[in-house]
């Protein structure tokens, strides 16, 4: 590799990488995130350069395996440019005649293409499929088009231009300056003013600062982070090396979980890369300015994902909050002023560099610019990694782009900014996505997942789950936060079981209360926000799990039961041979009856009950209907004529 000693050296070397490219060589791109690498994407493309290979086409066409193309309900996705025909679910099995129509022939195999579920079309281009249309992806479009493992590839499009002019033709203070002018608000929490945080750090006393990469990530669901730093790592390393050339830092670190080994082998590789093309080091693209980065790779502690449990891991010591009198930007890692910026507000960065903050600020709200990704996950029929403009309807992404809720089932409510976060009802679906929308709304931002849910889901199971999961996330460090969500989890599990009892709302109230106003950490201030956004919208349910002892979701296991309707069962014996209880009674041309003192409620007989007979009932707050007498339980079947 060839050292880039000044934005002159780099600009010609990516003139050069252009020149080299013809832009009409039929080019595979193939999605190999960690989510297509889980459905077969390692497998399809070695079928890909088995097959060009033995069609004698090495030299005539270019596989490109990038990262995470956001489509993760469709996957293996494999896009061939230039004419942009777009292939979705491949198996090893499709390639051969992929090289045989397409490559060689120019024709377009249509079961391979995506249909439109509303129109019954079938769409060639990407940017015509409602996924992608209905997107501005321009954080996040990069990942389909490049190599995270070519540092070329980057550089081909533009990559690394920022951080040159920026040493080259700003000040820090202007460079700063831009950052703040643009509003950029962190997209990982609370939504803070990176600007004013950079700021505080730049002004803070001392000569040693740090610049950190938040990757830890641990969010249900949410997996936004990871695929940007899988599929497009030098955009995060160019915002870091700007931020620390504006903080006045020459130390960073990436902070990612060891679950994700994809993205610790891709951020380790840029890092390389970057050091020996001089994009990272001592005198970075000759411009005086020295920078270095460690990834360290956390434990997976959901807790490290706090500030300052993160520096504490960082420091080599257990990943616990510190009390917040001090701020982190004054007084972070090693007592020294440290930005700490999750990964998807570092890469805006450089587009904020590139294009000007005037050009970022038009797109948004007023009170949230630029865009967002969002895990678009659930009770939805298009699941995947989506980027809107922040003010987007949540109906239009859960709808336009998410496809709606499968099944024809009714949309109940949607959960944002992951365990701390909060439950949006139907009836608030116009509301615009934003940092200040979503907090009145009783929920907030957080790192961008979103899990849609529909009209089987138990608002009150819902709160139990993540109450539960921030209990056994919780580091112990403070009594409101440990014991506070242990009790928490208690009552609410006993509401599910139908052991609730009056007073019970009362008291997780005003445990949310204490655990709010007294927490060490935004954990364990946050934590209550799951019972709270289910209660302020769905009240009514946990009334009836107390006072009814019924699941009006007809979720909750201990609240519900199975009943066969005689009237509708068809003695096809599929639930009696499937029951692992063997509770069900019947036979050939007999009436299945289910037997209430052995069934398990595991809801088999629900799940393989053929949808045409619709025989099996859950029913909760009631009694189950007494069995029909034994002589009434003969089917009599029409003869057919011959």
């Amino acid at each position: 590799m060839t050292r880039l000693n000044s934005p002159e050296a780099l600009e010609r070397f990516r003139q050069e990488i252009l020149s080299k490219r013809d832009p009409n060589k039929p080019c595979i791109t193939l999605c190999s995130g960690s989510a297509c690498h889980a459905s077969g994407s390692g497998e399809v493309a070695a079928a890909l350069e088995a097959e060009i290979k033995k069609q004698g086409l090495s030299d005539a066409v270019e596989i490109r395996r990038t990262g995470c193309h956001g489509f993760c309900e469709r996957g293996p996705i494999i896009i061939i440019h230039p004419d942009e025909i777009c292939y979705f679910q491949i198996t090893p099995d499709d390639i051969p005649e992929i090289i045989a129509k397409t490559i060689k022939e120019k024709s377009v195999i249509e079961r391979l293409l995506y249909t439109d579920p509303g129109t019954n079309k079938k769409i060639i281009h990407e940017s015509e499929i409602p996924f992608y249309k209905n997107q501005q992806r321009l954080v996040f479009g990069s990942n389909g088009s490049i190599d995270p493992k070519r540092i070329d590839d980057y550089l081909a499009i533009g990559g690394y231009a920022a951080l040159a002019k920026a040493l080259s033709k700003m000040t820090e203070e202007e460079v700063l300056g831009e950052v703040k002018k643009s509003n950029l608000r962190g997209r990982g929490g609370a939504g803070f003013p990176a600007g004013r945080k950079w700021e505080g750090s730049r002004n803070a006393p001392g000569e040693i600062k740090y610049v950190i990469v938040n990757a830890d990530e641990g969010d249900p669901g949410a997996y936004m982070d990871r695929a940007l730093l899988e599929g497009n790592p030098h955009s995060v390393l160019e915002g870091l090396v700007i931020g620390a050339y504006a903080v006045g830092s020459h130390e960073g670190y990436v902070y990612v979980r060891q679950e994700y080994p994809l993205a610790v082998e891709n951020i380790n590789l840029a890092i390389r890369q970057a050091e020996e093309y001089g994009l990272i080091g001592k005198n970075v693209l000759g411009s005086g300015f020295d920078f270095k980065v460690t990834v360290h790779q956390g434990a997976g502690a959901f807790v490290c994902g706090e500030s300052t449990a993160l520096m504490t891991a960082l420091e080599g010591r257990v990943g616990e909050p510190r009390p917040k009198y001090v701020r982190s930007n004054i007084v972070g890692l090693w007592g020294r002023p440290s930005v700490l910026n999750n990964v998807e507000t570092w890469a805006n960065v450089p587009l904020i560099i590139n294009k000007g903050a005037d050009w970022f600020t038009q797109i948004g709200t007023e009170g949230s610019k630029g865009t967002k990704i969002f895990s678009l996950v659930g009770k939805i029929t298009n699941t995947g990694l989506v980027e809107v403009p922040m003010g987007t309807p949540l109906k239009d992404i859960i709808y336009k782009i998410g496809g709606g809720i499968p099944g024809g089932k009714r949309f109940k409510a949607v959960q944002t900014g992951g365990p701390s976060g909060g439950c949006i009802p139907e009836e608030q679906l116009d509301l615009k996505v934003g940092f200040d929308e979503l907090t009145k709304a009783g929920s907030m931002m957080g790192s961008g997942g979103m899990i849609v849910m529909d009209e089987d889901t138990c608002m009150v199971d819902v709160a139990r789950y993540f109450i539960n999961f921030l209990t056994d996330e919780s580091c112990g460090k403070c009594v409101p936060c440990r014991e506070g969500l242990r009790q928490m989890h208690k009552i609410l599990t006993n509401i599910t079981a139908g052991k609730g009892k009056e007073g019970d709302i009362e008291l997780l109230e005003e445990l949310s209360e204490t655990a709010v106003e007294a927490s060490l950490c935004a954990l364990g201030k946050s934590a209550p926000n799951p019972f709270l956004s289910t209660l302020r919208y769905f009240r009514d349910e946990y009334e009836a799990h107390i006072k009814d002892k019924r699941c009006p979701a007809l979720s909750c296991k201990e609240l519900i039961s199975y009943y066969v309707d005689p009237a509708k069962c068809q003695a096809c014996l599929i639930c009696l041979r499937k029951c692992p209880a063997e509770a069900i009674n019947g036979g050939k041309n007999k009436i299945h009856v289910i037997d209430q003192e052995k069934c398990t409620n595991c809801g088999t007989c629900f799940e393989v009950c053929p949808s045409r007979f619709g025989a099996v009932k859950k029913i909760s707050g009631e009694p189950v209907p007494s069995p029909i007498p034994e002589e009434e339980r003969i089917i009599t079947r029409k003869s057919k004529e011959k």
